[in-house]
C-alpha cells in the first residue's frame, strides 16, 4: 500500500523526509501510519527500519501489504502515539533514531461517510478514531446541555457554543441525532452565515466533536512523545500539525501564551474551560 493506493498523499513528505535524514541500518519511527506515506518514502530512502504506529485499525489493516513489500524492514503497531514509550518497550526496541509525527484527521478518514467525520456525505454520527469508546452520537445524545457546549468552545472555539448546545438538546427531545447530516443541519442553523468566514457554519462544531471523540487531547503533546521515548543522541524528529484547534497538541512552552490569549478572545457568555 502507498500513498497512491489510498488516495491519500502526505503534505510536506519530501520536507519531512529531508528533516529526519534516514539512513543505512538506522531504525524510525512513524508515530501516526495512516496511510503510510511517510514510512514508504522513509524505507525507500534508505536500507533502515521502521516501525509504524497507529490508533486505527483499518490503517493497521490496509498496512499489511506495505508490510509484506518491506518485510522485514517494517513493523506495524496498533495504538496511541502518545502511548509510543510503552509500545516500543513492549516491542523489545530501546532506540530509535528518528520520530515522524503528522497529526490530526486524513483524508483516509475524511472521505469514508461510514466513518462519521465529516458533513460532506451524512453517514453515522462516530468519529472514533480506533473505534471504542464513546463515539459522537454518544456524546451528542447522553452530554447536558453545559458539558456540549464546553466541548463546541473548548475544542472547537465555537462562538455560539451555547446557541449550538442548546438547540442539539431541544432537538433530541424528539429523536436520538444519529448522523452527521442531521446534526451538521442543526448546527448550521443554529450558528448562521457568517461574512467574515467562508467555511460551513458546521466547521467549528464538527472539529470539537472529533477531537472529543478520540479524545486527540488525552495524548501527551508531541514533544514529550519522542523525548520519552529512548532516542539516540543523534535523533531527530520532525512533526506536522494538522489539527486546527489552538487548544490541541500545543507545544509545552506555549500552553501559558495560549491560555492567556483564549481568555482574551473568549465571549462573554463562554462556558467556563473543563477541568477534568
Amino acid at each position: 500500500m502507498s500513498a497512491a493506493m489510498t488516495g491519500h498523499v502526505p503534505v510536506l513528505m519530501n520536507e519531512v523526509v529531508d528533516a529526519l535524514q534516514p539512513r543505512d541500518g538506522g531504525r524510525y519511527v512513524d508515530g501516526t501510519f495512516g496511510g503510510g506515506g511517510y514510512t514508504s518514502a522513509i524505507l525507500d530512502r534508505a536500507v533502515c527500519e521502521v516501525i509504524a504506529i497507529d490508533r486505527d485499525p483499518d490503517a493497521i489493516a490496509a498496512g499489511k501489504a506495505l508490510a509484506e513489500r518491506y518485510a522485514p524492514r517494517l513493523r506495524l503497531i496498533e495504538g496511541r502515539f502518545g502511548e509510543m514509550e510503552q509500545l516500543l518497550s513492549t516491542a523489545g526496541v530501546s532506540v530509535v533514531d528518528g520520530v515522524a509525527l503528522d497529526l490530526g484527521v486524513s483524508s483516509m478518514q475524511f472521505d469514508r461517510a461510514e466513518r462519521g467525520f465529516s458533513f460532506r456525505n451524512s453517514g453515522p454520527l462516530d468519529m472514533r478514531m480506533a473505534k471504542s469508546g464513546a463515539s459522537a452520537a454518544d456524546l451528542v445524545n447522553g452530554s447536558d446541555e453545559t458539558e456540549l457546549a464546553d466541548i463546541f468552545w473548548r475544542y472547537g472555539e465555537e462562538r455560539k457554543s451555547r446557541r449550538v448546545a442548546h438547540a442539539i438538546v431541544e432537538r433530541r427531545r424528539d429523536k436520538r441525532i444519529e448522523t452527521t447530516g442531521e446534526l451538521a443541519e442543526i448546527v448550521r442553523r443554529a450558528v448562521g452565515p457568517s461574512a467574515k468566514d467562508e467555511s460551513d457554519p458546521a466547521t467549528r462544531a464538527f472539529q470539537a466533536l472529533r477531537i472529543a471523540a478520540s479524545s486527540s487531547v488525552a495524548s501527551p503533546p508531541p514533544s514529550r512523545c519522542w523525548r520519552r521515548a529512548a532516542v539516540s543522541p543523534s535523533s531527530r524528529s520532525t512533526r506536522w500539525r494538522t489539527a486546527r484547534s489552538r487548544n490541541s497538541f500545543a507545544p509545552v512552552r506555549d500552553a501559558r501564551r495560549r491560555r492567556r490569549a483564549t481568555r482574551r478572545r473568549a465571549p462573554r457568555n463562554a462556558p467556563p474551560p473543563c477541568t477534568t
